[in-house]
């Protein structure tokens, strides 16, 4: 199965691809970076179009992504949210199985401490995907581990089910 982990954002939107019928071999990962001068409806047309192709070059059969959680920045939380209903929506329109992930679930799932720091989920997805080195940007280390957890606790159980 293939699955395709999302870190949500605007400025950035993390991706990550494995293939767990290949133990959770790394298919391809990386970032959607939208353009700061632009005016946001573009910038989150931007969002769907890149979402798009990667859907349609990696046929993904599940999506796992990321819940917002915002305790800090609290300027950034909507239009981040706005972001993401795009995301899940262009996700729906590709896949039928989508499925959404706290940061506490993702940080449980591959450290068994809900509360890790982000160094530590950044070496347990270098680890358990077999990788030379931490995945870069750390937006799409985040999106790995999204897809890490979703293998690893929702193969046949389908909780937080989206669709």
């Amino acid at each position: 199965m293939r699955i395709l982990g999302i870190d949500p954002g605007y400025g950035i939107v993390g991706f990550g691809i494995i293939d767990t019928h290949r133990d959770n071999a790394v298919v391809d990962y990386g970032v959607i970076e939208t353009p700061k001068n632009e005016p946001f409806a573009e910038r989150l047309m931007h969002i769907e179009e890149a979402l798009r192709v990667i859907f349609e070059e990696y046929k993904p059969d599940e999506v796992a992504i990321e819940e917002l959680f915002y305790f800090r920045n609290q300027t950034t939380v909507i239009p981040v949210a706005e972001a993401r209903g795009v995301i899940v929506l262009t996700a729906r329109k590709h896949c039928e199985r989508i499925f959404e992930y706290t940061p506490m679930q993702i940080k449980q799932a591959l450290t068994g401490n809900g509360r890790a720091e982000k160094k530590q989920m950044q070496f347990m997805v270098k680890s358990v995907l077999g990788l030379e080195k931490i995945p870069k940007p750390d937006d799409a280390a985040d999106a790995l581990a999204v897809a890490i957890c979703h293998s690893q606790i929702n193969p046949h159980l389908n909780v937080n089910q989206l669709f």
